[in-house]
């Protein structure tokens, strides 16, 4: 395992056990005039996660992450114990792409003040909460908001960085961090696969033959780019080209929507669409896939 001792200058990378420790190392830094770059995970990294690390490197003087696979945003106990975790593999990619700082935690640490962790005080997903994730997973992006807004004020004033892929949550977050003040959210491009399939951590479960059907999500979401560069602006009509592309699929699709992201309001909006997002999410099997694209 990656440690070196507490003092915050070491080369190597640090590993710390808890939040609390990762809020002193954040403020020594701020303390010596040093901008901090957070990257928050649930670990099982990928290329789309190195790409959030080597921006955050790059746009601060020193830069951390988190990993921690948060059970409040899980509604399946099942899908929780599913999830992939490799830690080792996790410190090996941060050390290489030049973190200096990795935290860990349990609901315990993040939320000392609570006597009993099933009794913590949830904190609604807010106004980009409604519909679509919060629809197919009830209380998933409460429970995103609620530990993200514990890692906000553990970490304090920094730049933090999120991938787009999860283009729901990023509101939420953006969201959450206006109402705190901090930290700064960048929103970075997905990371995909030359097929157009976007890395996610979930896709190591998912076999060889599984992946190439799993590849009909991007082309839905790319059939509706297409229908928006002929021209088509509305909502229903560019959700009907998303949708032909499933016909024979083994892939179950849960919402195929196009939403305008500034006005998070319902999943067809009337009328011609300036701005539009298309989004959508499938399952296959037990694995659960969502990806989205601009199309304005």
């Amino acid at each position: 395992m990656l440690h070196c001792s507490m003092s915050y200058f070491c080369l190597a990378m640090l590993h710390l056990p808890n939040p609390s420790d990762a809020r002193d190392w954040c403020n020594v830094q701020r303390q010596t005039g040093r901008s901090v770059g957070f990257v928050p995970t649930m670990g099982a990294l990928h290329r789309g996660h190195e790409s959030l690390v080597d921006r955050a490197r790059i746009e601060n003087d020193v830069c951390c992450a988190s990993i921690f696979v948060n059970p409040l945003q899980f509604e399946d106990g099942q899908d929780f114990n599913a999830y992939p975790r490799d830690l080792n593999a996790d410190l090996a990619v941060l050390e290489a792409h030049g973190c200096d700082m990795i935290f860990e935690g349990t609901l315990e640490s993040f939320f000392p003040e609570v006597e009993d962790v099933r009794r913590i005080p949830m904190i609604s997903a807010g106004p980009f909460g409604r519909g679509l994730e919060e629809v197919c997973r009830p209380g998933h992006l409460d429970g995103v908001r609620t530990i993200v807004d514990r890692l906000f004020r553990f970490v304090g004033p920094a730049k933090a960085y999120f991938g787009e892929k999860d283009f729901q949550q990023t509101l939420v977050v953006m969201d959450l961090a206006e109402s705190l003040g901090y930290p700064d959210v960048i929103v970075c491009p997905t990371v995909r696969e030359p097929s157009g399939l976007a890395l996610s951590s979930r896709n190591a479960l998912l076999s060889p033959d599984e992946k190439k059907e799993a590849e009909r999500i991007f082309q839905s979401l790319a059939a509706a780019a297409k229908a928006w560069s002929s021209g088509i602006r509305h909502a229903h009509i560019l959700r009907e080209k998303m949708i032909e592309q499933f016909a024979g699929s083994r892939l179950i699709v849960e919402y195929a929507a196009v939403r305008n992201p500034s006005a998070w309001t319902a999943d067809d909006p009337p009328g011609e669409l300036s701005h539009a997002q298309a989004l959508i999410a499938a399952r296959l099997g037990r694995v659960r896939l969502i990806d989205n694209l601009q199309l304005h």
